[in-house]
């Protein structure tokens, strides 16, 4: 299992922790800390068991209000950058 800690950028969630399969191409589990914590455990509930690649591809680039990105568009780098430790 590959798990990583992301520290999210212009959003109210604190850290993202992330868990993928060892090959780095399935969501194992999502948690935030900090944020709005209803949608942010839906939004972890749906993705869990939902291939990286399409995760990224529906949820990056997400905003959040006037802010030019969102939490879900955080999970995306975090799940990014998680998903490259499998590859290194």
């Amino acid at each position: 299992m590959i798990e990583t800690d992301f520290i999210p950028k212009g959003v109210c969630s604190r850290l993202i922790h992330v868990e993928l399969s060892d090959d780095g191409k399935t969501v194992e589990r999502v948690a935030f800390t900090g944020g709005c914590n209803g949608n942010l455990k839906a939004i972890s509930k749906l993705v869990t068991g939902m291939p990286v690649e399409q995760v990224v591809k529906t949820l990056e680039g997400n905003t959040c209000g006037p802010r030019p990105t969102s939490c879900a568009d955080q999970l995306t780098r975090a799940l990014t950058q998680a998903a490259s430790k499998a590859t290194a």
